[in-house]
């Protein structure tokens, strides 16, 4: 285990983990002054490329996003989302993270479920791959989006997810609408942290999708919170390019390559 993930690990109970999704290099350099994690998360799916599920995600789209994400980060610990269907047991988990790894020089890789996939979280940690768990949610699995902990059942079962996943060696879990008392059992009752996403302010951590966050996406989900409406400021810009073009105030002599000698 990298120094960056046993800093983070240390972090739990002191400080509050930063964590967002990136796609390009561009946004991932700007994150990586802020932010302690930095995940290509498979969302990318529904928010560049408009498919109804992370499903479509394909491993090549993945490790091709990531490698312009790791041109971006430096300081900030880097963990990629694994496909739905890459994953489906050890042999092939190993095989595809290993990939990943290679392809993309990221930190680690994030899972979702719980006890099914255990013998491939304990295989990817055996050869010393940094996985971050994911419970509650999952959007790769989970046909019907409904916040997770209500009935005593699925409480069991995701306390009980949360601490094979530790055991399994993840070094931290992601927690997506998970009931805010449920987060807090969770979040005390593990050693790791835990990164939350619509489960309250109890979890160690935090993750937004970073288009959720600057206005470009139509999210309408509760937990995300818009600090800033990017969408307009583009189509103000547009709009004013728009009108210089057709009234030939733009391009002026100072943006054309004029009186060259050849």
């Amino acid at each position: 285990m990298s120094k960056k993930i046993k800093d983070l690990i240390k972090k739990k109970n002191k400080s509050k983990i930063v964590c967002l999704t990136a796609y390009s290099k561009k946004i991932a350099s700007i994150l990586d002054n802020h932010c302690d994690i930095v995940l290509v998360g498979d969302s990318l799916g529904s928010v560049l490329y408009s498919y109804k599920s992370t499903k479509e995600v394909t491993l090549e789209t993945m490790i091709n996003h990531s490698k312009s994400v790791r041109l971006g980060v430096k300081k900030s610990i880097m963990i990629v989302d694994m496909p739905y269907n890459t994953y489906r047991n050890p042999r092939e988990a190993l095989k595809n993270v290993k990939l990943v790894m290679k392809k993309t020089k990221c930190d680690g890789v994030k899972l979702e479920g719980g006890k099914k996939i255990i013998p491939v979280i304990k295989s990817l940690t055996k050869n010393k791959i940094p996985v971050m768990g994911h419970v509650g949610i999952l959007p790769q699995t989970d046909k019907k989006f409904s916040f997770k902990g209500k009935k005593k059942k699925e409480i069991n079962k995701i306390l009980n997810d949360t601490k094979l996943l530790e055991t399994a060696g993840a070094f931290s879990i992601v927690l997506e609408c998970v009931e805010t008392k449920l987060s807090k059992q969770i979040t005390k009752n593990i050693n790791i942290p835990t990164i939350g996403i619509g489960s309250s302010s109890n979890c160690d951590g935090q993750v937004l999708v970073i288009d959720d966050l600057i206005g470009m996406s139509d999210s309408k989900f509760k937990f995300v919170k818009k600090y800033v409406d990017t969408s307009k400021i583009i189509n103000s810009a547009v709009k004013k390019y728009k009108n210089e073009v057709k009234n030939k105030l733009f391009p002026k002599a100072k943006h054309s390559f004029a009186n060259l000698k050849y």
